[in-house]
């Protein structure tokens, strides 16, 4: 059976953009079609200045929210990337493969840094090697696809590279796996700003939706979204962002068509909005009051969480301790 790897950072409270983009594709496909590990990654979260008290809350509501939005331990494996300590012991084993070179390439790497720097503060080694971290996660359980949004397609080829290169020094050890992005709204943009991505972490909340917004609250963003000039609606990312943004996620949320199909149907910037506004209430709806359940039982949500942790352990560890062997480690007894 395939084997899919995927995860989600405790940066921020999980948006529209991260549930259309990968959470929902998780639930109505992958963890029906594969052997699927879904993760908090939440050693991601500390390359930057954080708050302990924050990434251990918001830890705990992504994985909370992956349950709401009808992840299925029954189905999945579903845990907390800390929990499973293969994950670092690989990670440094994947450092002594890699290049300090193909770090400084990643692209989000040269854009956080320069961002750090700008506002006078300092790089985190972490955050040049934490490719390779996410490198480890995957290959720890032998994937054969990563379902991941076009933003970190350039990891998953980091990944490729890795395995092959550490498969043809020391024998071969590691699936190579492949980059699966989904066929609609692979990236939501930013309602305010259509040229960026819905980010979960942007100083700036006005043109975020979140799964945990009140219905008033997601009907009002959408209304507000910035469209562009002229009156006209066609899907054009490049002429027309907000437009083109706007059918997506109604294209995504409904499942009634194409963007391109769907603007044919509309005459005015207005209605459009009005429509994607309730689209997004309604696809919001199930996953709030799933999440207020399952906030009222959180032992169930401690008991996935151990469930998931040591079955993936069971899955890392024999291909880790391989890769220790074959890379010239002495065997523990």
């Amino acid at each position: 059976m395939t084997r899919i790897f995927s995860g989600i950072k405790p940066t921020g409270h999980l948006t529209l953009g991260n549930h259309l983009g990968a959470l929902r594709q998780w639930v109505t496909v992958d963890q029906h079609r594969a052997d699927a590990l879904f993760c908090v990654v939440d050693l991601h979260a500390l390359t930057v200045d954080h708050d302990p008290a924050r990434v251990r809350r918001l830890s705990r509501q992504t994985a909370t929210l992956f349950l709401a939005a009808g992840l299925d331990p029954d189905l999945c494996t579903l845990f907390v990337q800390s929990h499973v300590d293969e994950h670092t012991r690989l990670s440094y084993v994947l450092e002594c493969t890699a290049s300090d070179g193909e770090m400084r390439r990643m692209i989000q790497y040269k854009e956080k840094s320069a961002k750090e720097r700008a506002t006078g503060g300092s790089v985190r080694l972490s955050l040049l090697t934490y490719p390779v971290l996410m490198a480890a996660d995957i290959l720890a359980y032998g994937a054969d696809e990563v379902p991941v949004g076009d933003d970190q397609a350039q990891h998953v080829e980091l990944t490729r590279d890795l395995a092959v290169r550490f498969n043809q020094r020391y024998g071969h050890t590691f699936t190579v796996p492949k980059a699966v992005l989904p066929a609609v709204a692979a990236r939501v943009m930013d309602l305010q700003d259509p040229t960026s991505k819905m980010g979960k972490s942007h100083a700036d909340t006005s043109g975020i939706v979140y799964l945990l917004d009140e219905p008033d609250v997601a009907r009002r963003k959408v209304m507000r979204a910035v469209t562009d000039s002229g009156s006209e609606v066609v899907h054009d990312r490049e002429a027309q962002p907000g437009v083109a943004n706007l059918l997506e996620i109604l294209a995504a949320c409904t499942g009634d068509g194409g963007p391109a199909e769907l603007a044919a149907r509309y005459s005015s910037y207005g209605a459009l909005k009005k429509d994607t506004a309730e689209a997004v209430v309604e696809t919001l709806r199930p996953i709030r009051e799933r999440h207020a359940e399952l906030c009222a039982d959180p032992g169930y949500v401690d008991e996935v969480l151990r469930a998931g942790a040591e079955r993936a352990r069971g899955l890392a560890r024999p291909t880790v301790d391989a890769a220790y062997e074959a890379i010239g480690l002495l065997p523990a007894r």
